[in-house]
């Protein structure tokens, strides 16, 4: 059953017609929002609703205001990489509720479904991190839009207690590291970020990636989005093993395509910190609020643990440092 406020939404933004047939069809994968493809008048698009209360075991809440902050993201990014997002039709803030462009799945895959089929193509990665560095040099040194996205405590409600803080309460050996990387994450206001970019969130669409799912928008450290990313091809080497060294691959390609688009600041500060923040993103998909949905058995979380703890400790400065660790561990 869908929220209401959807209903009321499509009446009001005049997307269908009083008198026009609706169908609601549940899209799945979002644990923060209530998200339906609406097919009426012989068209579709799809409608996103944020939740209050995230969809996980543990608990975890988060302000809806995120969903008027997912919109603005999108905007943002299609100023700067048009056809990397989806199109908003309409937005009603006071209902918390959007409507966008369907992209149909024929069309435009999840790169993750495309991972895990085994198509892991460094052409492809290479271009996701073009993308995200071009909306990160579009968007830097922006005192309005860091007005505008000045979203720390969302940041902090949905990314950093959840992934960092979390996870420090389980490794008290490591809470206060972990807890300097939250703050010092925090307060670094560079770029607009858009929090979430894992290979769920990306379709595979004939002209490029198209970046979905902006919740976590955010005007501050653009190495999170580098990092957010980097850390699920690790972890995708931990779930299909066999296929690990194309995981590398990507992360490769990724990684030296987006060290090349950073033009506002010098690159080997955000490398330096985007390494510092991977492998505590890797422990907190096994050990924070939201854990990794492919990474099940307690050998293959204790094999996360054991590439993670020891770089969070030593603090990494480079990116291939993490990849050499992992590489020891997944490869055959």
């Amino acid at each position: 059953m869908a929220d209401p406020a959807i209903h009321e939404f499509l009446a009001r933004s005049g997307l269908v017609t009083p008198d026009a047939k609706v169908r609601l069809v549940p899209l799945t994968g979002g644990v923060a929002s209530d998200i339906f493809r609406v097919e009426a008048g012989g068209r579709s698009f799809v409608v996103k609703k944020a939740l209050a209360r995230l969809r996980v075991a543990r608990d975890w809440t988060a302000p809806v205001s995120r969903n008027a902050s997912e919109v603005g993201w999108f905007v943002e990014a299609r100023r700067a990489v048009p056809r990397a997002v989806p199109e908003i039709l309409a937005h009603d803030p006071e209902l918390g509720v959007f409507a966008m462009s369907y992209l149909d799945p024929a069309t435009h895959p999840v790169w993750k479904e495309e991972l895990r089929e085994d198509r892991a193509d460094p052409a492809f990665a290479a271009a996701v991190g073009r993308t995200l560095a071009a909306i990160h040099a579009a968007t830097a040194g922006s005192p309005d839009l860091a007005r505008r996205f000045a979203n720390d405590d969302t940041f902090h409600a949905i990314r950093l207690e959840p992934y960092l803080e979390a996870t420090a309460e389980r490794h008290g050996d490591l809470a206060d590291e972990l807890f300097a990387l939250s703050q010092a994450t925090l307060g670094t206001r560079l770029a607009l970020v858009h929090g979430d970019v894992s290979p769920k969130n990306i379709l595979v669409g004939p002209d490029g990636p198209v970046l979905l799912d902006a919740e976590c928008a955010w005007y501050g450290e653009p190495a999170f989005d580098l990092a957010f990313c980097l850390n699920h091809l690790l972890l995708k080497g931990v779930w299909r093993r066999a296929h690990a060294a194309d995981y590398l691959a990507c992360f490769e390609a990724l990684a030296q395509s987006y060290r090349a688009g950073v033009a506002w600041e010098p690159p080997e500060g955000l490398e330096a910190r985007a390494a510092r923040l991977l492998p505590a993103l890797s422990l907190a998909r096994v050990d924070g609020k939201s854990p990794v949905e492919y990474i099940t058995g307690e050998a293959d979380r204790d094999l996360v643990r054991r590439v993670a703890r020891p770089l969070i400790a030593g603090r990494v400065s480079r990116l291939a440092q993490v990849r050499d660790k992992w590489a020891k561990e997944i490869l055959p």
